[in-house]
């Protein structure tokens, strides 16, 4: 792979002046980096000063708008033909960058995530836990190995992030959004694995208050990737469900229940969704150049 002209990093930042003043002097010493864009997502703290401090270009959000439109602004604002995404809580350290243009000039990958190895590189157990099943999870869907599906630490060929722009959630799901497009899309994915640091500060998630979310965020996963692949389960449960209750209210009352004609009709029409989820998956994911 030729080496682009311009590398850019970016990072959303929320009430991180604990974290930017380690990581932006090691970012702006770093010769491989053309431009570092921190974008100020309505912090309350002193994030921005210390931006301006460092010499780095930061763009404020008036109000919190999300982690997710943080990146958006950011990468609308690159000039980047590479964009490296990083978290500003000190947990990704600098350093680890030429891992990552190493890891995608080995192969021409559009796409190096950074695989967080060890439970040292897990906020808690729990939150590790979580991230384990999305990552089963997401293997099953796209038949191949996916290390760490909501790594904030990775590096995209910007010209093909920026067609799934409208694609990413203004919350804290970008990561996972991102990396199925790429697969759905047919680009070609890396990984890279790393230790992370501990986080400086506190954490903007909270496991519990977040579950909804992050159980709403498995789904998309797979509607994302291949909507078949959660419908059509879900519609042979519901119809092996009908089929029980056939047999068993057959056995006993000799008829033909309501029951037994509702799971099997309800079988019938999230088929049917799923199949046109698919065919609208597809619209989605059509290359814009045909």
């Amino acid at each position: 792979m030729n080496t682009p002209n311009k590398i850019s990093v970016v990072i959303p930042a929320k009430n991180e002046g604990g974290g930017l003043p380690l990581i932006l002097p090691e970012l702006v010493a770093l010769d491989i980096i053309d431009e570092v864009i921190v974008v100020d997502d309505g912090s309350t703290d002193n994030t921005r000063d210390i931006c301006l401090e460092n010499n780095v270009k930061v763009i404020s959000h008036p109000y919190s708008k999300g982690n997710g439109a943080a990146i958006k602004t950011g990468v609308r604002n690159s000039t980047g033909d590479l964009i490296v995404f990083m978290d500003a809580d000190g947990q990704h350290r600098p350093s680890d960058i030429r891992g990552l243009l190493e890891a995608m000039d080995g192969g021409d990958y559009d796409m190096v995530v950074g695989a967080r190895q060890g439970l040292e590189s897990q906020a808690n157990a729990a939150r590790g836990g979580v991230n384990h099943i999305y990552n089963r999870l997401a293997s099953w869907i796209v038949g191949r190995k996916v290390e760490d599906l909501t790594s904030g630490f990775r590096l995209v060929k910007a010209k093909k992030f920026k067609e799934f722009l409208y694609m990413l959630p203004n919350g804290f799901s970008y990561p996972t959004t991102s990396t199925m497009a790429f697969f759905r899309a047919g680009y070609s994915v890396n990984y890279m694995p790393f230790i992370a640091e501990k986080r400086i500060g506190k954490s903007h998630l909270n496991l519990f208050k977040d579950g909804v979310r992050f159980l709403l965020i498995i789904f998309k996963i797979g509607t994302l990737y291949s909507p078949l692949k959660i419908f059509f389960p879900a519609s042979c449960l519901i119809f092996i469900l009908g089929m029980l209750n056939y047999g068993i209210t057959y056995s006993l009352e000799g008829r033909f229940t309501n029951m037994s004609a509702l799971l099997m009709l309800t079988s019938v029409i999230i088929f049917m969704m799923g199949l046109i989820a698919e065919q609208i998956t597809t619209l989605l994911y059509k290359d814009s150049s045909d």
